[in-house]
C-alpha cells in the first residue's frame, strides 16, 4: 500500500533518539568524481512513515535543494528501508528522471536512532536498518546519517512564514536567535538551530528524556501512576502518541471508567468530538504539559528566534491546542514571562522538510570536506 504526499503535507510520527547525530557510514567511499549537481537520494525515516526524495543541489539560496521526485511510505508495509529505497529508485523509470536511476551513488538518511557498527538503532521502527544492506543493495558509495529532528531543524532556516500556522504570535519576533524545533509523534523529538556564519549549526538534543515535571494536582496524580511502571518518567512518556494513550488510560483509572479506546488516534478523535470525558481530559493534560515543556526549553536554549512545533499529533489538534492551557502554561515562568512573550510559537507540517534538511546538511558537509 502506498500513499502520496506533495509539497508540505502530513507529518510522520518521529522520535529523536540518542547517539551520534552526524555520522558518515563506516567504510563508505567518497566518489570524488561525482559532480556536485548530480542527483542523489535523501530519506527521512520516522517511526510510522518514511519519506524519500530524489534531490539535487540548487543555486537558490532560499532553498538550496530541489526535490525532483518524492514519495511517502508507511514503514509497517515494508520489510526494510533498503526495500523502500529500491522501490523508490524503480519508480524513477516512469518519471522524467529515469536516466539517473543507474548512477545514483549518494544517499543522506535522516533517522531517529543512533549508529552502532553496521546498524541504525531505533526501537520505534518495525525493522532494523542495515547500512551495509543499503550500500550494497543500491550500489551507494557515499551514505551519511543524520538524526531526524536534527534534519528538520536544519531545514528550519528555509521555512517561510506562509508555510506555518501561528499558535503564539508576538508583536516583534526576534530575528537571528536560536530556533527551537520540537514535537510529539511516535516519540518526542527536539533540536535547536543555531545561527552562524558561514553556515548554521544544529544542536541535537534528548530533551524528551527530561524527567516529567507536573504542574497541577491532576498531573501529580498521573505521575504517581506512571511511576508504578518505571522509576524514571520522562516528558516523552506523556508527550507522544503512546504517551497520550497512557494519559487516557491513567485518567480512565482515576475516573473508574472503562478503557474503550486502544490507539492514540482513537483518543484524539474521541477528544476532538467530545465523545469520551477521559479522552478530552487526556488531551487537555497533554496540551498543558506541552506548553509548560516548550516554555522550559525556550529558556534552557535561549531560543529567542522562535519555536516550530512539528510531530504527527499537533497538526490534527490545532484548534484544541489553541483553546487549551498551552499558552497559559507556556507563559507561566515567573519573572521570565516577559521574555517568553517575545518568542513566537508556530506549527509546521513539515512534509518534505526532513528530506530537504538531510540533503542540505549532506551538501554542506561535502563543501566542508
Amino acid at each position: 500500500m502506498r500513499d502520496r504526499e506533495s509539497g508540505v503535507g502530513k507529518i510522520a510520527n518521529q522520535r529523536h533518539a540518542s547517539g551520534p547525530s552526524m555520522t558518515a557510514a563506516a567504510g563508505a567511499s567518497v566518489s570524488n568524481g561525482s559532480p556536485s549537481n548530480e542527483p542523489f537520494l535523501a530519506a527521512d525515516v520516522g517511526g510510522t512513515h518514511a519519506r524519500i526524495g530524489l534531490v539535487v543541489g540548487s543555486a537558490d539560496g532560499k532553498r538550496p535543494v530541489t526535490v525532483l521526485h518524492y514519495h511517502r511510505y508507511s514503514c509497517a508495509d515494508w520489510s526494510s528501508l533498503t526495500a523502500m529505497l529500491h522501490d523508490f529508485v524503480e519508480q524513477l523509470a516512469g518519471t522524467p528522471h529515469a536516466a539517473v536511476r543507474h548512477r545514483i551513488e549518494r544517499c543522506a538518511v535522516a533517522c531517529a536512532g543512533y549508529v552502532l557498527d553496521d546498524a541504525i538503532i531505533n526501537e520505534n521502527l518495525p525493522w532494523s536498518v542495515s547500512i551495509r544492506d543499503i550500500r550494497d543493495g543500491l550500489a551507494i558509495k557515499r551514505l551519511a546519517v543524520i538524526n531526524d529532528f536534527e534534519a528538520v531543524a536544519y531545514a528550519a532556516q528555509f521555512i517561510d512564514a506562509s508555510e506555518t500556522r501561528p499558535i503564539i504570535e508576538t508583536a516583534q519576533p526576534s530575528a537571528g536567535g536560536p530556533i527551537l524545533v520540537m514535537g510529539p509523534g511516535t516519540g518526542l523529538g527536539s533540536a535547536v538551530l543555531l545561527p552562524g556564519q558561514p553556515r548554521v549549526q544544529v544542536l541535537a538534543t534528548e530533551a524528551g528524556q527530561i524527567s516529567l515535571a507536573p504542574g497541577t494536582e491532576r498531573e501529580i496524580e498521573i505521575l504517581r501512576m506512571f511511576k508504578r511502571e518505571r522509576s524514571h518518567v520522562s516528558f516523552e512518556d506523556a508527550l507522544s502518541g503512546p504517551g497520550l494513550l497512557k494519559l487516557y488510560r491513567a485518567l480512565c483509572e482515576l475516573h473508574d471508567a472503562p478503557v474503550c479506546l486502544i490507539t492514540p488516534a482513537e483518543v484524539t478523535g474521541a477528544a476532538l468530538a467530545g465523545r469520551d470525558p477521559a479522552a478530552v481530559e487526556a488531551l487537555q493534560v497533554f496540551c498543558g504539559l506541552l506548553g509548560s515543556f516548550v516554555g522550559d526549553l525556550v529558556l534552557l536554549y535561549g531560543a529567542s528566534g522562535g519555536v516550530y512545533l512539528a510531530g504527527g499529533i499537533l497538526p490534527q489538534i490545532q484548534p484544541f491546542l489553541q483553546a487549551s492551557t498551552f499558552a497559559a502554561r507556556y507563559f507561566d515562568k515567573g519573572v521570565m514571562r516577559a521574555y517568553l512573550q517575545q518568542v513566537s510559537v508556530r506549527l509546521i507540517e513539515h512534509g518534505q522538510l526532513g528530506v530537504i534538511g538531510a540533503a542540505s546538511w549532506f551538501l554542506d558537509e561535502r563543501q566542508g570536506e
